[in-house]
């Protein structure tokens, strides 16, 4: 059984019917990343979400979020974000308010009443005013707190800080005593080279001429069978094929411990060991049928 709704509405239709229902009071509407965004006038707000509610078509039934963005080279630096949920669409919309720390936005909290809250988080953490809202107090922050924290200007440490005070046996509060200045990192490889001086540095004296050019290394010989070496296999077979000479092997574990190879563990070409000897009998051992050492 199909859906009586499509599975997504189309951006392009919401944006027209939008821009109809709305009408003057609609200042912008863009699709960003398949997402709608309504630019509505303050005073136009309250009529504006009615519409997006009632109108058939849009049918925008739920206020999901109100969020806040602050723009300090704005005039209004503020942008606060309605997001609009359509259950019979299948949709959702963002319509977007700017303002200042002066004007109040109309409160919708007559068309959802849960914007009541949602409208003391932008309060407390931007300080932007609804006009309408009964209960415009903060909500997240603690008693007696200065200031907005999620505006831009607000200092990351903030003004005062909490802590247990074992003379007073309670909480007590007192100016931010930051223990370290904030260090920054640039997390540059020093393999590659920072486009700074690191102190020192400076010191250090520059080049009087260049330097002699290195003369070039001679070509790297093949080495025996069996030990590591920087040529192809090609170029080995044919190094044997023409009798060329060949370069002692060298221990795997060169340059830490050994500089020579003179066993086959070290080389591993399968030959007999140089100090190899007949192993004696071990007298003590002597198998006989019937009578052997586990007997």
């Amino acid at each position: 059984m199909r859906a009586p709704a499509p599975a997504y509405a189309a951006a392009g239709d919401t944006i027209a019917m939008a821009t109809r229902a709305i009408g003057a009071g609609l200042v912008d509407a863009v699709e960003l990343v398949g997402e709608v965004q309504l630019h509505v006038h303050r005073d136009a707000l309250v009529p504006a979400m009615i519409a997006l509610r009632d109108t058939p078509g849009l049918e925008y039934q739920q206020l999901m979020e109100i969020a806040g963005v602050d723009y300090p080279q704005r005039a209004e630096r503020f942008d606060v974000v309605y997001n609009l949920l359509s259950l019979t669409r299948n949709h959702r919309v963002q319509v977007h308010v700017a303002t200042d720390e002066e004007h109040p936005i109309p409160s919708v909290t007559g068309i959802w009443p849960v914007a009541g809250w949602l409208e003391r988080e932008v309060y407390d953490l931007y300080g932007v005013l609804f006009e309408g809202n009964k209960d415009l107090r903060r909500i997240l922050t603690d008693y007696g707190f200065r200031g907005h924290p999620l505006r831009k200007d607000f200092p990351m440490t903030g003004y005062t800080e909490l802590r247990y005070s074992e003379e007073e046996k309670r909480v007590v509060y007192q100016p931010v005593q930051l223990a370290q200045d904030f260090r920054t990192f640039d997390f540059l490889s020093p393999w590659e080279g920072a486009e700074y001086i690191l102190p020192g540095d400076e010191k250090a004296k520059p080049a009087s001429a260049a330097p002699a050019a290195a003369s070039p290394a001679p070509a790297a010989l093949p080495q025996d069978k069996g030990a590591p070496t920087p040529l192809s296999a090609d170029q080995v077979r044919k190094a044997d094929a023409e009798g060329s000479a060949k370069e002692a092997p060298k221990a795997s574990s060169e340059p830490y411990a050994k500089t020579t190879a003179d066993s086959t563990a070290d080389t591993g070409k399968g030959s007999a060991e140089p100090d190899a000897t007949p192993k004696p009998a071990d007298p003590d051992v002597i198998p006989t049928a019937g009578k052997g050492q586990n007997q």
